[in-house]
């Protein structure tokens, strides 16, 4: 797996929450669409924090294995 990680996520504009996170204040999963190098996630309770960067087909078989809803 050749997935890495970006060490400022703040430094990344255009951030959205996941569908898989809901609006009750719990644990939020935040997803950066159209970035060069692949896609960013990061946990939105740390913003300032780094976010795993993975590659297209590796986050397309991630969000699959969950059930196929869009990330």
């Amino acid at each position: 797996m050749t997935d890495r990680t970006i060490p400022d996520a703040a430094m990344l504009n255009g951030w959205r929450k996941s569908t898989y996170s809901n609006d009750q204040g719990g644990s939020c999963l935040e997803v950066l669409d159209g970035h060069p190098a692949g896609v960013p996630v990061r946990d939105s309770k740390c913003a300032d924090g780094p976010a795993l960067l993975f590659s297209p087909r590796s986050w397309s078989t991630f969000v699959a294995t969950l059930g196929g809803r869009d990330g």
